[in-house]
């Protein structure tokens, strides 16, 4: 029988997230790391704006044998910066999966 009582947020989280192996291993090199635009929790700033920024960085920096998704995944704490990376690192589990 299924649990009914589960809260929303459990509803909405997936119980397994696969994980991104690569072909190959990838090192993000700490020169483009400046490249990626910054999102920091702010009431001004827009979300969609920044994950639009931060895909097309993401879609410049592909080497070949590697998904874009893993690359994304590496980088994105990377673009996050005070209450969005604190945000971040609060979450029950870290994410390992571009898709939502």
């Amino acid at each position: 029988m299924e649990n009914n009582d589960r809260t929303l947020k459990e509803l909405a989280t997936p119980d397994a997230y696969p994980q991104l192996e690569p072909a190959q291993s990838y090192e993000l090199k700490s020169g483009l790391i400046h490249l990626f635009p910054k999102f920091h929790g702010l009431a001004g700033e827009d979300p969609d704006k920044h994950l639009k920024e931060f895909h097309v960085v993401c879609s410049t920096m592909r080497p070949q044998g590697i998904r874009e998704d893993y690359i994304k995944m590496k980088a994105f704490p990377f673009s996050l910066d005070g209450a969005a990376k604190d945000w971040l690192y609060l979450q029950p589990v870290l994410f390992n999966t571009w898709e939502i």
